[in-house]
């Protein structure tokens, strides 16, 4: 069952270590994703961290990763080094607020996955009695301006400002209606994961849950859409 949710971006600048001497001007968003999972901490022990990745895949505690090919030595979550990038600032936020390694999932979703595939992994993650909160660890458009990775893509604005519309509204039917064609070609790695989040949504209003959402962050610094969304769920009383 899902009791909270938390959509965190995952540059490897949110990691102090990575960003160095630009750590001041990510200093807000890593603030706002700490605080965020650490409410999620409160809500339930047991996390699913899920991001997006060339190849699926499913660990546990054990699984840990590198940020090497950044040019930076550190390490986070457990000693298996197995993790791609998206998971692995999932572990850096984890390890932040000392959450045990015992009590973490890692699942990669495929970038290129479908959305019906994508829900039915959702569906599949909180589909338990056992309470269960998830992390789901995911970048808006690389491509919102000039000096964006992917340079400008006028589209890009209009594309992130619906997600996260969507994600503030808990509305799972626009979620899985994203195009997978232009979310790859605004250079998102948002919208498998979103639609494993609304496969999970779907699943807590068939249990007569509802979805209370807040958006602490939303902005593009380096020309990046990063969002911060967080989902409460409240069920009705049996």
């Amino acid at each position: 069952m899902l009791l909270a949710a938390a959509i965190c971006p995952h540059p490897p600048l949110l990691v102090p270590q990575v960003a160095s001497g630009a750590a001041d001007e990510t200093a807000d968003l890593r603030a706002t994703c700490l605080a965020a999972v650490r409410r999620l901490a409160a809500a339930a022990s047991q996390v699913i961290v899920v991001g997006a990745a060339p190849t699926p895949g499913d660990w546990r505690g054990k699984a840990g990763g590198d940020l090497r090919a950044f040019g930076c030595d550190v390490s986070f979550g457990g000693s298996e080094r197995v993790l791609p990038l998206s998971l692995t600032i999932g572990a850096y936020l984890l390890d932040a607020v000392d959450w045990p390694s015992a009590r973490r999932r890692y699942v990669a979703v495929a970038a290129d996955a479908n959305a019906p595939s994508c829900a039915e992994l959702g569906c599949q993650l909180v589909g338990t009695n056992d309470p269960v909160v998830v992390l789901a660890m995911a970048d808006g458009s690389a491509r919102r301006s000039t000096t964006s990775p992917g340079y400008l893509d006028e589209r890009a604005v209009g594309y992130d400002r619906a997600a996260v519309t969507a994600l503030s509204r808990g509305d799972v039917d626009t979620l899985l209606g994203l195009d997978p064609a232009l979310d790859a070609a605004l250079w998102s790695t948002g919208r498998p994961v979103w639609q494993v989040l609304a496969g999970a949504g779907q699943t807590a209003f068939d249990d007569g849950g509802a979805i209370n959402a807040t958006v602490p962050y939303d902005a593009a610094p380096y020309g990046v859409g990063y969002a911060v969304v967080e989902w409460e769920l409240t069920y009705a009383a049996p």
